[in-house]
């Protein structure tokens, strides 16, 4: 009996957080593209390096796109590809980090044509894919992992097309444990 209140407590926590993040998501953007030039010193060192955007076959995702360490790269439901715009800041992208576009970005895999650049509000620049703005989720731990999928119903790894990734298990690749 007390093991089953504790599974209902840790629930309800859960439940909790993945509210919050979810809501801090998709309402912590600001509404219009800076016009800033800004400067190119914007970017932190706890952003992932992308230099390289290959494609690589991911348990129960399938084919998705990662960076050059190999880390699942996502696409957010709450962005817009046509015109390219993040709607990712603060809390969300302390979970989320934008994929930084810095210098020439190999391609292996990937339509060339396809990825670009979106320029954030403090001025730094985004990879996209076909207009999607591209983050890590900062509970992928090691390459080729895919916690992220599914999240909220809004965060899906990005296919080589850009399009959602599918998944077989309906939430993250880690049953679901993702936050």
């Amino acid at each position: 009996m007390l093991r089953t209140q504790r599974y209902a407590v840790g629930a309800a926590a859960g439940t909790f957080v993945l509210a919050l993040a979810v809501s801090a998501c998709g309402s912590s953007g600001t509404s219009s593209t800076p016009s800033s030039s800004g400067s190119g010193s914007s970017s932190s060192s706890s952003q992932p390096a992308a230099g390289t955007l290959t494609t690589a076959k991911v348990d129960k995702v399938g084919t998705v796109v990662v960076d050059g360490k190999g880390f699942v790269l996502y696409r957010f439901d709450n962005d817009t590809a046509k015109p390219s715009k993040s709607n990712c800041y603060g809390t969300c992208a302390t979970l989320w980090p934008a994929a930084p576009a810095t210098g020439n970005v190999n391609v292996k895999g990937i339509d060339r044509s396809l990825v670009g650049t979106v320029t954030r509000a403090d001025g730094s620049k985004q990879l996209t894919l076909a207009g999607w703005p591209l983050y890590r989720y900062s509970k992928d731990d090691e390459p080729h992992e895919a916690y992220g999928q599914g999240v909220g119903g809004i965060w899906f790894a990005a296919t080589p097309t850009g399009a959602k990734a599918a998944s077989d298990t309906g939430g993250g690749s880690g049953g679901g444990s993702g936050y």
